[in-house]
């Protein structure tokens, strides 16, 4: 193979596994993009000029739509979800590498009353609510179901635990010929089928002689099918008897508590404060654990997800980060959720980080670097409205928000400038060769509630009890 100059988008996560082994049998000399790697930034053994970057699959197709990057491999689910926003963006579809695969559902709840097809999706009286992380995907089968009213609830993940008492409706991803849904709930029909995709920039297609190199995937794939321990599609959802938070009275009250790396310091707390959580964190991932109080029902969600929530009144309370909050309320500033109680754990500082090749050491060098060299600023970060206000605060002059939805480190310094994070000890930004130069403020877990506090005086009582104890708990740290 030629020397080119070629940079590449590689996934984590879920294709990682059997993306490496197909790479590896192509012959590409990207040995470090295993399982477990640290590493963002690979360059081939084998191939020269050949750079690849690991990012979260999401952010694969904006990189190589906007020209970062003239290769990818990501799902064709994400790339959609991009083309069905941005229908002329600059993407692609290369080939489809045949692993990965699985379907976009369209989910409802079974009870009595809800839609069964496609087709009585439309007799749902009133505005129709849809919850999905595919937010653009799902408003395109909205129109295209020809719904009168609707509304999309964008969600960082766990759409499925929404039906029916906070959406009435999920677009879900499953694999293809699955049937049964966790939660009572039944698919009304594929949206999507997908599966892992090389992707190439239009321009860069055109004008770089890539096919070789595409070639060199074509005979990998030819080779057998690449059928790997760690990259098995997981085993059939197992039935899980949680409590249905469905159907309960109006004085119940809805506790959201977080995924991810927070669920085990809120069990902690819980149980501190006497209150028994059954199957969380979950081994099978049930989102509706069992709660020993009654008149108190559970789902588990992503935090980022849950100011928003809590404002439009799916929750009454909620477990989460202050930074997701104050993320939440810079973007809408008379949102009536609000930190009612400071948990004390998850403690996090927001930083503003750039590479430590910068000539910089704090925001006035930063500032005073841009005006000399006259250049748009790119700002990358999960926290988009809290890094916009940053920006603007400081006057850093024309600047551009990359949104990124993890593994924001990679993107310092070749496809951003400056970066806002959140760090616990800033060992993990000095690994990747960044350093802090400006602290935004500190974050920890913390009770959300809406201030509007409508509630009946059983469901204020119960609110009221829950909430002294986590506070108790707290204070008897």
């Amino acid at each position: 193979m030629g020397k080119m100059s070629l940079k590449i988008a590689l996934p984590k996560g879920r294709l990682l596994a059997e993306t490496a082994a197909l790479l590896k049998r192509a012959g590409w000399g990207l040995e470090e993009y295993r399982e477990k790697t640290r590493l963002y930034r690979l360059h081939s053994e084998t191939i020269p000029g050949l750079f690849a970057k690991v990012f979260h699959e999401r952010d694969i197709p904006i990189q190589v739509a906007i020209g970062n990057y003239d290769l990818g491999i990501c799902g064709l689910d994400w790339v959609e979800e991009l083309l069905a926003k941005y229908p002329s963006s600059a993407v692609e579809k290369v080939k489809d590498l045949g692993y990965g695969a699985g379907v976009l559902h369209l989910v409802a709840s079974k009870a009595n009353g809800a839609p069964a097809s496609m087709d009585e999706v439309s007799s749902l009286a009133g505005g129709i609510r849809i919850a999905s992380e595919y937010p653009n995907l799902a408003e395109s089968l909205a129109l295209n179901l020809r719904l009168r009213q609707f509304s999309i609830f964008p969600l960082w993940g766990g759409a499925e635990v929404y039906p029916p008492e906070s959406a009435d409706l999920a677009l879900v991803p499953g694999r293809k010929r699955q049937r049964l849904f966790d939660y009572g709930l039944a698919s009304l029909g594929e949206v999507q089928r997908y599966s892992a995709f090389l992707i190439a920039n239009k321009d860069r297609w055109q004008s770089k002689d890539l096919g070789e190199l595409a070639s060199s995937l074509e005979t990998a794939l030819a080779a057998g099918d690449l059928r790997l321990p760690a990259a098995e599609v997981a085993k059939e959802p197992v039935a899980l008897k949680a409590r249905r938070a469905g159907d309960v009275a109006g004085d119940t009250v809805r506790l959201a508590l977080p995924d991810g790396h927070q669920q085990q310091p809120t069990l902690d707390l819980l149980n501190k404060a006497g209150i028994e959580i059954t199957d969380y964190p979950s081994p099978q991932g049930n989102r509706r654990p069992l709660i020993n109080l009654d008149g108190v029902t559970v789902k588990v969600i992503r935090p980022q997800d849950m100011p928003l929530q809590v404002a439009n009144g799916n929750f009454d309370l909620a477990i989460t980060g202050r930074d997701w909050l104050r993320e939440h309320l810079y973007q809408f500033p008379s949102s009536p959720a609000s930190e009612i109680s400071d948990l004390g754990f998850g403690k996090v500082r927001i930083v503003a980080v750039v590479s430590q090749d910068m000539a910089v050491s704090d925001i006035y060098g930063l500032r005073q670097l841009i005006g000399e060299e006259s250049k748009s600023l790119r700002v990358a970060s999960e926290y988009v409205n809290i890094a916009d206000k940053y920006a603007r605060d400081n006057h850093l002059g024309g600047y551009r928000i990359v949104p990124t939805w993890g593994a924001t480190e990679a993107f310092l310094p070749e496809d951003a400038d400056l970066l806002i994070e959140n760090t616990q000890t800033g060992r993990t930004i000095a690994k990747h060769k960044l350093k802090i130069i400006d602290t935004l403020g500190q974050s920890s877990a913390c009770l959300v509630a809406s201030a509007r506090g409508e509630a009946s005086p059983g469901k204020r009582a119960r609110m009221d009890s829950l909430i002294n104890s986590l506070r108790m708990a707290v204070e008897d740290v």
